[in-house]
């Protein structure tokens, strides 16, 4: 399906990757531009949000305060996000809705491999790379056959972590000459299928990550009279930084220590496999935020792949694993949500680390190779959902108290009537005190609950006076910094945290999330995200900010009259296959695009989990469930407890309802 965009918003000619958006899109959507804040600009916004940090070269904000996607980064063309959205809407395509750029996988494909070839020939290297795609970063089967289809041209392979994704790369791998390397645990099927498929011309890679896992490998050589391509991964001691720092060193998960692997070496030697020894392989942990710890894993790996190749192993091949980071705060620093490097640096450090090694010790230099699974998936993947209501502090102007009023609502208004920029901090203490002493008081009984509701309006009140003289002040004290948490406001957003991003809860990852409209309004609210769970870890509390993170995003006021659209961003690895059916909230719609010259394609349209189909996740059949309502509305009927029209109307409903998107509709 292809569909033209108007005029307006059709693709410009190529730009640089300083250019924000083509200018044709920036003068997009006239119907949704809103009117700006008198000085607020479009720079402050990309301030506020970090976007040219973490978004270039694909994301960017027009002149009109919408989101554009550069989908092909700075080559050309750009699309109004809004107007996507929107576009796919009319198309019945509901919100939460993941929108997958075709595009922007190519381009870090193809980013990836002109790096190492820029290297490569930097530094003279006599060797070439053949990255893969660890499929256990994003099994979905659109995305894994574009992975194929735009690696080819580079001999890009996959890799295959479980007999499931291995499965999935046999059939699905048919360039000739890439790669397929087989990690994780194996059993001896496994293993066998892997060396059987190099009769169909395939190049699978055994990497040997257990000591049993060699006796496999031999016992399926001499059952098949096949020799297969093998590899160890070694544990190395140079070890990773933040969460996956303990994937190296002496007691990682996976690989070999150096008397395994020398006892490995001995055992094909003497099962006449030494030469199909071809592969060392490491992995240091995900998400490596300092170029230093790869310059010390590459020096370390280098000098194993000399030493196993002086052993009489057949050497080929060196596989430098994952960890090519993602900026996800735009910081550009070594913090767990960054890296401090480039991918060139990273590409450079490779191959000048394992150059340095072969000519060192007379060596021909392999083949390099990555599993650069985040740095290739993530960008391509967006998030759109909206603002299904809002949850805000009361802080209009209360009325006067009135002598006849309990002393504590007297004594909360005559704080809130003094508040100057010379007492304020002081005023802010007397009004919280004046507050729990009117929460004591209706605990014993000696106020009622309208007066309560009473003085917690004038408390609020005085806060947001202080708060808003505080923002004025050249030095704001703890306490009343504090103020602006307390008095934030909660965003109810139409997505489920555990089903779209797992990794906020689980180990603290952060995603950007911003408007993708209004960005030349001042967002003049701070807040929170709260999603649809009946869940307390179901909410972003954790946002991007140049200083680390922060507990509040910057927001606009909410109207229930208007949409009000988010999207979370960078989140394309990992999320979609972790994510889980907490109270039954099934997987997002999802749509893939493709940029045209005509304005852009929508390639495939996966529909998100009904009710039903989620419902059978857990056993339950959807026909049977209805029968039950049906039996239950008999019952009624015959006890007159609701009328012939009612039992109909909740049996429509019902039935409606397992058809439908486990979302809400607005």
């Amino acid at each position: 399906m292809v569909y033209q965009l108007d005029e307006a918003t059709a693709p410009s000619q190529p730009m640089d990757s300083e250019a924000p958006a083509d200018q044709a899109s920036q003068d997009s959507a006239a119907s949704n531009l809103a009117p700006a804040s008198p000085g607020w600009t479009i720079e402050d916004s990309e301030e506020t949000y970090r976007i040219k940090g973490w978004g270039e070269p694909y994301f960017a904000i027009s002149a009109n305060g919408h989101v554009t996607v550069s989908p092909k980064g700075d080559r050309g063309g750009a699309l109004d996000l809004v107007e996507l959205v929107q576009g796919l809407q009319k198309r019945n395509l509901q919100l939460p809705l993941l929108i997958r750029f075709s595009d922007i996988l190519q381009d870090r494909i193809e980013r990836l491999n002109a790096c190492f070839s820029k290297a490569i020939a930097r530094y003279s290297y006599a060797g070439r790379y053949k990255g893969v795609f660890p499929v256990k970063c994003n099994q979905q089967r659109h995305l894994v056959e574009k992975l194929v289809e735009f690696g080819a041209p580079f001999q890009f392979g996959l890799e295959a972590g479980s007999k499931p994704e291995l499965m999935i790369a046999l059939a699905l791998l048919t360039t000739p000459g890439a790669l397929l390397i087989c990690n994780g645990y194996k059993d001896q099927g496994y293993i066998e299928t892997a060396i059987l498929a190099r009769n169909l011309g395939k190049t699978p890679i055994i990497v040997l990550e257990q000591a049993e896992e060699v006796d496999m490998a031999i016992a399926a050589y001499q059952k098949l009279g096949i020799k297969p391509i093998l590899g160890v991964r070694a544990k190395l001691n140079s070890r990773g930084v933040g969460r996956w720092g303990t994937s190296a060193g002496d007691r990682a998960k996976f690989g070999l220590t150096m008397p395994e692997i020398v006892a490995a070496v001995d055992k094909l030697r003497d099962a006449d496999l030494l030469d199909s020894l071809q592969l060392l392989h490491f992995h240091i942990g995900s998400q490596i935020s300092d170029i230093s710890v790869i310059k010390d894993a590459i020096q370390e790996a280098s000098q194993i792949y000399a030493q196993l190749s002086k052993l009489g192993a057949a050497m080929q091949y060196l596989d430098v694993g994952g960890g090519l980071g993602v900026d996800y705060d735009g910081t550009k620093t070594n913090f767990s949500a960054s890296k401090n490097y480039n991918m060139q640096n990273y590409a450079n450090d490779v191959v000048a680390g394992v150059k340095d090694a072969c000519v060192q010790h007379q060596l021909a230099m392999p083949t390099l190779i990555s599993e650069s699974g985040r740095a290739i998936a993530s960008h391509q993947s967006v998030l759109i959902f909206d603002i299904l209501g809002t949850s805000e502090v009361a802080t209009a102007s209360p009325e006067p108290a009135s002598d006849d009023e309990d002393l504590i609502i007297r004594n909360l208004w005559e704080t809130y009537e003094s508040i100057t920029p010379e007492n304020c901090q002081e005023a802010y203490h007397d009004a919280f005190k004046f507050k729990e002493d009117a929460i004591s008081a209706f605990r014993l009984g000696y106020l009622s609950l309208t007066d309560r509701a009473r003085a917690e309006r004038i408390y609020w009140a005085c806060c947001d006076r202080i708060q808003g003289i505080a923002k004025t002040l050249a030095g704001i004290p703890d306490d009343l910094a504090e103020l602006e948490a307390a008095m934030s406001a909660i965003y109810y957003a139409n997505l489920s945290i555990f089903q779209s991003a797992p990794d906020t809860w689980g180990i603290d990852q952060v995603f950007p999330v911003m408007p993708i409209h209004r960005l030349n309004e001042e967002p003049t609210k701070r807040g929170s995200l709260a999603d649809l769970t009946c869940d307390s870890d179901g909410k972003l509390d954790k946002f991007i900010d140049r200083k680390g993170i922060k507990n509040l995003l910057e927001l606009h006021s909410y109207d229930p009259s208007q949409p009000y659209y988010l999207g979370m961003f960078l989140n394309g690895a990992y999320q979609e296959i972790m994510g889980n059916l907490h109270n039954l909230f099934g997987d997002t719609n999802m749509v893939h695009i493709q940029l045209t010259p005509q304005g852009y394609a929508i390639e495939n349209v996966v529909k998100g989990d009904t009710m039903e189909e989620v419902l059978g996740y857990v056993q339950y059949n959807g026909e049977d469930l209805v029968e039950r309502m049906r039996q239950q509305t008999e019952v009624a009927l015959q006890t007159k407890q609701m009328t012939l029209e009612e039992s109909q109307r909740l049996l429509q409903n019902y039935e409606q309802s397992l058809g439908r998107y486990t979302y809400l509709s607005v």
